[in-house]
């Protein structure tokens, strides 16, 4: 099974300039993430919104147009899909699909950002807890669980090319990062670091305005995890860094 995931910065957009279709023609995967999807169903034409091999679920924003959402496509029918962590004021920004499997649970997320003040960022750190609370539960019943998205964190220095000047920086922030040592403390696993643990210079977002693709002047800040004891079942993860069409770049895993 081939999973993908991808910060499409806006799904129209991304169907528009091209970028949508081939993603599923040249990869096949069995299971495609989107997050920031920056629409409501409804604003997506037919072919887009049941598009044909898949089960399509959405989540978006129910305060703001165009603003966050979360998208799976998958050839497997879930068992069952629930839209959000179960508490309002995170669900009501449509971040959050969880799809339950046979095998496993995976869940599609796109974490907030930090940026805009101190009231953002303690929202992003609230639904920080909130989700690894609501992960460590699955764990603790022993579920496998799948998740990824865009975190919008980079965890350690390795993980952007410029850390010492974005020290100050949200995405970068030490308190941001300790979220994502308690993550990794709680027994979860960054799939990436698990098959390429020192590797530098691999990014999965770039800042458009300076052309930081073109340098190669990034942040790794999607990721995908799983559980200790599921990661047996990852067989590979690949970062798709040619493929365009958004500030971030796809990522994928293939599962036994």
């Amino acid at each position: 099974m081939k999973i993908i995931s991808w910060n499409t910065n806006g799904l129209r957009a991304t169907v528009k300039q091209g970028y949508f279709t081939p993603l599923f023609a040249f990869n096949n995967p069995d299971i495609v993430c989107l997050q920031e999807t920056k629409c409501e169903p409804e604003q997506l034409d037919e072919s887009t919104r049941n598009l044909k091999g898949y089960n399509s679920y959405f989540s978006f924003s129910k305060l703001r147009k165009g603003y966050s959402g979360v998208a799976i496509y998958s050839k497997l029918k879930s068992e069952k899909v629930e839209y959000g962590l179960g508490i309002k004021k995170f669900d009501d920004e449509g971040r959050t699909l969880i799809a339950y499997y046979p095998e496993f649970i995976l869940i599609n997320c796109y974490f907030p950002n930090g940026g805009g003040g101190t009231e953002r960022l303690k929202y992003k750190l609230e639904f920080y807890d909130a989700f690894l609370e609501f992960i460590n539960k699955l764990k603790s019943e022993k579920k496998n669980v799948i998740f990824c998205g865009d975190v919008n964190t980079a965890h350690t220095e390795i993980d952007l090319a410029r850390p010492r000047e974005n020290e100050d920086n949200t995405g970068f922030l030490p308190i941001e990062r300790e979220w994502m040592d308690e993550l990794v403390n709680n027994g979860w696993v960054d799939i990436f670091r698990n098959f390429y643990p020192d590797k530098k210079d691999i990014y999965t977002y770039w800042d458009m305005k300076t052309r930081a693709r073109d340098r190669n002047v990034g942040w790794r800040i999607d990721y995908f995890f799983t559980n200790q004891s599921f990661i047996k079942n990852i067989k590979s993860f690949k970062t798709l860094s040619d493929y365009f069409g958004s500030d971030h770049c796809p990522i994928q895993i293939e599962i036994k």
